[in-house]
């Protein structure tokens, strides 16, 4: 196996090797700058049949693409390409320069191994080389400027940078293998003769750019943490509840007591009122001494619970306000209440 044949298996071989990546994703356009190497060019005089080599000298390389990536890792595109190499021997070889030029499609296969900032990509292309041979000779034998085409074939090696803050633009870095694959003869410049060149292959290193139209924006930085709500601050008003014609407190009634009482440690509390009231039986007279007993109960409880006894304030209304309303004589458990209010 020949050098460029190992190459080109390389990069094809190389294009499964990795799992993940680059998602380019749609329409993008690229172009490059660089350095060409010619290998040395095998030719032949006619009708002399004087053969030898012809030495290179390095050149540019200009190249230019529009493609199109599957978003899975996959890129196809379009290339145009531009070549110039001076040409050079000891005698009876000497002169001229080698122009090649042409338009190749590739396919490329982009790598994420994990790093933000780099991406390596492999590709192969094929496509049409033309090839000017001007000013060269063998001896006697001047090649006339002629042009002369073939097929061309070529493995990529690169990678691709991307420009933090520019979505979809990347800096390129990348090597290129190309052969030529025609053996032309080009006219002397005298009837009858001719300069016979083989495959020329080119070695060419490039810098460049790539702009991918539909890459997304980064994504935004994660929004800040909220902050833990506060706490719901303690309820105002607590009801305690008794039992029909009384006004001793219940187990739960000293719950809710001290439940209230140590509200009031927790909130801005200048004023504790603790109303009485009971439920449409009996006569008013009575629920309104009866409503009052009830108050006093709660207003005890609080201050043996630790309010000071300065801010309470007790009032019994009876019978007025209930908290369910119903006819006269129903004995409702929920208007016989007294209700704790923090002030």
């Amino acid at each position: 196996m020949n050098t460029r044949s190992m190459l080109l298996a390389a990069s094809i071989l190389a294009v499964p090797a990795v799992a993940m990546a680059q998602p380019v994703n749609g329409l993008y356009i690229g172009g490059g700058l660089g350095i060409n190497y010619l290998q040395q060019l095998k030719a032949t005089a006619t009708p002399s049949a004087s053969s030898g080599k012809f030495d290179t000298e390095l050149g540019p390389i200009v190249v230019g693409s529009v493609g199109w990536g599957f978003g899975n890792g996959l890129r196809a595109e379009i290339e145009a390409n531009f070549r110039d190499n001076g040409l050079h021997s000891s005698s009876p070889f000497g002169g001229g320069h080698m122009s090649t030029w042409g338009v190749m499609a590739n396919a490329l296969y982009d790598f994420d191994i994990g790093a933000n900032w780099i991406y390596p990509f492999v590709g192969v292309g094929v496509g049409y080389e033309a090839e000017t041979l001007s000013g060269a000779h063998i001896g006697t034998v001047s090649a006339d400027t002629t042009t002369k085409g073939g097929l061309g074939v070529q493995g990529i090696i690169g990678a691709a940078f991307p420009i933090s803050g520019a979505p979809g633009l990347s800096l390129t870095a990348e090597y290129r293998f190309m052969d030529v694959l025609n053996s032309p003869s080009y006219a002397g410049t005298t009837a009858g003769t001719s300069i016979k060149i083989d495959n020329a292959l080119h070695h060419s290193v490039l810098i460049g750019v790539r702009y991918a139209f539909n890459a997304a924006p980064p994504p935004p930085p994660p929004a800040p943490t909220p902050a833990a709500a506060p706490a719901p601050e303690p309820a105002r008003t607590y009801l305690v509840f008794f039992d029909w014609d009384k006004a001793t407190l219940t187990t739960r009634a000293r719950q809710i007591i001290a439940e209230a009482a140590q509200a009031s440690t927790r909130v801005k509390t200048t004023r504790i009122e603790a109303n009485g009231y009971t439920d449409l039986s009996g006569t008013a007279a009575y629920n309104m001494g009866l409503s009052v007993r009830r108050a006093d109960a709660v207003a005890a409880e609080l201050v043996r619970d630790g309010v000071p006894k300065d801010i309470i304030y007790v009032k019994g209304y009876g019978m007025t306000h209930p908290l369910v309303p119903t006819a006269p004589g129903v004995r409702e458990p929920q208007n016989r209440r007294v209700e704790i209010i923090l002030k």
